[in-house]
């Protein structure tokens, strides 16, 4: 197998990794003034998790629609009507004090979660012709992930910044306009995809899935609501896990199905769909509760930091300095020990780096310590993850697969963000702190289920996956017949 160089790269990449960062600048930017829209839209800093946790929802929803028209009708397209989508959402952000028009805005903003599946896919797609295939996949994987933390790092730097001296209206302008360039950008830039498979979208499918995702994450929001004791809650949640039976019967017996469940009996996707969705408790939903807890005032609450939102963006660039470090030694280390086992690495770092948090969070050296220690885990399963599901996958499903990691990913951190909204209302005794800051036992909560779903994770990497997964295969081999749709 030839050397693969970032010249090799370049015409795989090309302009990519200015979408990508973009999505950093808008996943880093608004992290530090958390706080301060809260107070803008009069809501607690528990509520801050409705912004996280819709967005979420909705990109659990879309994405393996977008995804599958993607493979049908070319990557670039749907990349480019996603962009326009999250262009005029987050223009109309600075424009509203409601918060359910905020919160309506902020929602469809999430359109940007399928923006890395696409190009993985896109870059996978390109690189059909070039030996070396997966190793190609995985280095673009490193260097977009690593555009996007870089992005993420100047959002979170400049946003922390801004929001201590210029108007709150006028700093929520400032992402809208980026992205509105980033539509250019793919537009004249970025390339399409050599092959479109064509066919028709399986709306059935899309439609039996949306009310089973509707009903799951609006059955949690009930629980948020109403408290872990009301029985309809439970009951709208167990209806939306029911509803995958439906859902899963009809992809089966539909010829050219939206999500082939198949895919799920995979020894090699199945535990990559599984890490993503615990991967994505924490990098999806411990942001927010990472942020409130710096921004928190010990002397009113008696833990926190009390930080300013420039000091807490300085300890997000940190971790999202970590992410990129992560996601550009991955390529390495699972070249010199295996993908798999790379993997099972990352997932224990952040299993460790959350972990740290319970015993270790009185200063802002040992926030920053574990945050490092789990960023550095969260940048290599980032870039990792589409990429392996990419390596795994049958060809002509990368952009189902790929999208299905973050589908899966976004679930989770939905998952976790209703779950972290009631444990930091109510704390783990069940008692309300008071005030607007979140209660310390819900804090703890959040550490210990962020810190054990990536020790889970990677326990099925470890123990699941077979030893040679997501390595290039040495010759195109026949689906067989029994996996065929």
């Amino acid at each position: 197998m030839h050397r693969v160089t970032l010249g090799t790269l370049a015409g795989v990449v090309g302009f990519l990794a200015f979408v990508e960062l973009t999505s950093g600048f808008l996943q880093g930017y608004y992290t530090p003034m958390l706080t301060d829209i809260a107070r803008h839209l009069s809501v607690n800093d528990a509520d801050v998790n409705w912004l996280e946790g819709s967005q979420l929802m909705l990109a659990a929803l879309v994405v393996p629609a977008l995804a599958k028209l993607g493979d049908m009708v070319g990557h670039k397209r749907i990349l480019l009507w996603s962009t326009a989508i999250t262009a005029l959402a987050t223009l109309a952000l600075p424009f509203t004090d409601s918060f359910v028009l905020f919160l309506v805005a902020w929602t469809l903003q999430g359109f940007y979660v399928v923006w890395l599946p696409l190009e993985i896919a896109l870059i996978w797609s390109r690189s059909r012709s070039r030996e070396g295939r997966s190793l190609v996949t995985a280095r673009a994987a490193g260097i977009l992930v690593a555009a996007l933390e870089t992005g993420a790092i100047t959002g979170a730097l400049l946003g922390g910044q801004l929001v201590d001296t210029l108007p709150l209206t006028v700093v929520l302008l400032i992402p809208g306009i980026l992205v509105t360039l980033c539509f250019f950008v793919i537009l004249f830039g970025v390339q399409e995809s050599p092959d479109q498979l064509g066919g028709r979208l399986d709306l059935v499918g899309l439609s039996l899935i949306s009310l089973a995702l509707i009903a799951f994450t609006g059955g949690l929001s009930l629980l948020r609501l109403n408290g872990v004791g009301d029985p309809i809650s439970w009951i709208v949640v167990v209806l939306g896990i029911l509803l995958i039976i439906p859902f899963a019967r009809w992809e089966l017996r539909h010829p050219d199905p939206l999500i082939d469940v198949r895919l799920f009996r995979s020894p090699a996707l199945a535990p990559v769909f599984l890490t993503a969705a615990l991967f994505g408790m924490s990098v999806l939903g411990a942001q927010a509760p990472l942020s409130t807890f710096l921004r928190t005032d010990p002397e009113v609450y008696g833990y926190g930091l009390g930080t300013t939102g420039f000091v807490t963006s300085l300890a997000i660039g940190l971790y999202l300095i970590a992410m990129i470090i992560g996601a550009l030694l991955y390529p390495w280390v699972a070249r010199i020990a295996t993908p798999r086992l790379t993997l099972v690495g990352a997932a224990g770092l952040v299993g460790v780096g959350y972990l740290l948090f319970v015993p270790l969070h009185d200063t802002y050296a040992q926030m920053v310590t574990n945050i490092m220690v789990a960023g550095l885990g969260s940048g290599a399963l980032v870039a990792a993850l589409p990429a392996a599901a990419a390596a795994a996958a049958p060809a002509h499903q990368t952009g189902v697969a790929t999208g299905l990691t973050n589908s899966t990913k976004t679930v989770g951190g939905a998952i976790a963000s209703a779950v972290f909204g009631i444990a930091l209302m109510h704390g783990a005794s069940g008692g309300a702190t008071g005030g607007t800051a979140g209660s310390f036992e819900g804090y703890v909560t959040v550490w210990l289920v962020c810190s054990i779903s990536a020790f889970v994770a990677a326990a099925a990497l470890l123990f699941v996956v077979p030893k040679h997964a997501f390595q290039d295969r040495g010759a195109p081999v026949p689906v067989p017949a029994s996996e065929l749709p």
